[in-house]
């Protein structure tokens, strides 16, 4: 059974690639002092930067979860969003309010994704 395990360290791995499925963890915000918008435009570039790593991209997204600290910034959240899947086949999605491990980060998304066909 091959598992190959992604930026590794001792509490988790950045993501992990199993039979033909690329599991990300919980991606936030590298700068974490801008809105809503811009926090999911940087999250979203670092899941494209992991999933190309994994052997895959957001063409293959299967699921994506999302914890937004305020509901009243969704639409923000969303704009972003909808511009990174537009013209692709959108994931099934989940979307909660959650309070994140720092409070500076306003959202946090995992995704899971199949490796794309060589």
């Amino acid at each position: 059974m091959s598992i190959n395990h992604i930026d590794s360290n001792v509490r988790m791995s950045q993501a992990v690639v199993h039979r033909g499925t690329v599991y990300l963890a919980g991606q936030v915000a590298n700068d974490a002092s801008v809105g809503m918008r811009e926090q999911t435009q940087q999250i979203l570039d670092n899941i494209d930067a992991l999933l190309e790593r994994a052997g895959s991209s957001r063409d293959a997204l299967l699921s994506a979860t999302i914890w937004v600290t305020d509901m009243a910034d969704f639409a923000d959240m969303n704009a972003a969003w909808d511009a990174w899947v537009a013209d692709r086949n959108p994931p099934v999605r989940a979307c909660v309010e959650a309070k994140l491990a720092k409070p500076e980060w306003k959202v946090e998304i995992m995704v899971i994704a199949a490796l794309l066909e060589a």
